[in-house]
């Protein structure tokens, strides 16, 4: 059952107190609760009791006021105190051991276990050397031993309450060092998507723009169809980044939807526009791929053609999709005259494919054709 709200802002507030306040509120407390019964009764004759019995009922308590700062002090001399009650004959018959208890309960919660385990060795063997009954040392054992238990139940909820908030504190920094590297894997992937989109784009319109003037003075028709590429190549780089703007201003803006396979034919249809001229065929079962594996084997062809038309000086393009039981494999191949590299280890282009095939579980492979004049990419991504 839930506490109610008044009881836990009560409690708050009296844990917000300063502790000296409230142990002096406690040492009055348990001071007046000692001269109760010297102030509530009298002797047979009429008279007050004995001022004796004032002075140690106060003496006893008193001290309770730095029973933090100095637990067993504290305890050793209000126990010293309470015994010295007795020495005046004229005082009301009361036990004066509430400073005892408190203090006893202190040292319990508060002491180190060297200390606890030497209070609790004098308190066995001061119980048989206790004046009176064998029912008030009994009594008085089980008063102590609840007043040793209440502390060291104190002691626990005390560090069992540190230890959560040591742990809640640590899960939050745990939360934000995730929060910062979920930050900075976007803005690598941000990074990569930007770079291909303008690489793609860019070496569209560079490709576009240098057969221009040919075709202006040979094939109107065909430098209109160039500035029309341009133009669009322009436009899809520009919208796309926008997006991307929009997502690293606004971590709430809507997300665009991400290209996918789907997109393939699209794109092979858009760097044909170039005059390069590409294939698309798929063979095998379709099967589902994870949305991130699908943005990435799209990205991976779009850089493979920018590539194409950057550096291979091809004439043709293939973009193969192979679906197997548990692959994908992805092949794009052309017929250029390029440098014939193999996957480099640094870089932006391949080097980007290796890590989004790798990013996926899968592998990328990049070099001269072995049948053929030109350069092979291949992919594999598995689909289980």
């Amino acid at each position: 059952m839930p506490e109610p709200p008044l009881m836990t802002v009560l409690r708050r507030r009296a844990r917000a107190l300063p502790p000296l306040l409230v142990d002096g509120a406690l040492a009055l407390l348990i001071a007046c609760a000692q001269l109760w019964p010297l102030l509530a009764t009298r002797q047979e004759d009429g008279l007050p009791w004995h001022w004796w019995g004032y002075a140690v009922a106060i003496g006893a308590s008193l001290p309770l006021i730095w029973r933090r700062r100095l637990p067993l002090t504290v305890l050793l001399t209000s126990l010293g105190v309470s015994l010295l009650y007795d020495l005046a004959d004229h005082v009301a018959e009361q036990p004066v051991w509430y400073g005892t208890l408190i203090a006893y309960y202190t040292v319990a919660e508060l002491s180190s276990r060297r200390i606890r385990m030497l209070l609790l060795a004098c308190t066995t063997i001061g119980l048989f050397f206790l004046p009176g009954s064998a029912d008030t040392a009994l009594r008085s054992g089980i008063l102590l031993v609840a007043a040793y238990a209440m502390g060291r139940a104190a002691a626990g909820s005390r560090a069992h309450a540190a230890a959560l908030e040591e742990r809640a504190a640590r899960l939050e920094r745990e939360r934000e060092l995730e929060a910062e590297r979920a930050a900075e894997r976007e803005r690598a992937r941000i990074a990569r998507d930007m770079h291909d989109i303008l690489a793609h784009a860019v070496s569209l319109m560079v490709v576009q723009a240098e057969a221009g003037p040919v075709a202006v003075r040979k094939d109107p028709a065909r430098a209109e169809a160039a500035f029309d590429a341009i133009a669009g190549a322009g436009r899809d780089a520009m919208e796309q980044i926008r997006l991307m703007l929009g997502i690293l201003k606004d971590r709430e803006a809507p997300r665009a939807p991400q290209p996918t396979l789907d997109d393939l034919p699209a794109l092979a249809a858009q760097v044909t526009g170039t005059g390069l001229e590409v294939g698309f065929e798929a063979t095998g079962e379709r099967r589902p791929v994870p949305a991130g594996c699908a943005v990435a084997a799209y990205r991976i062809v779009q850089e493979a053609l920018t590539n194409i038309v950057k550096h291979a000086d091809a004439t043709r393009a293939d973009i193969r999709l192979t679906w197997e039981e548990d692959t994908l494999m992805i092949d794009v191949t052309d017929d250029g005259r390029g440098s014939g590299r193999a996957l480099p280890s640094g870089g932006h282009g391949l080097i980007g494919i290796r890590e989004r095939a790798a990013a996926c579980g899968g592998t990328a492979t990049a070099g001269p054709r072995r049948d053929a004049p030109g350069f092979h990419v291949s992919t594999r991504f598995p689909l289980s």
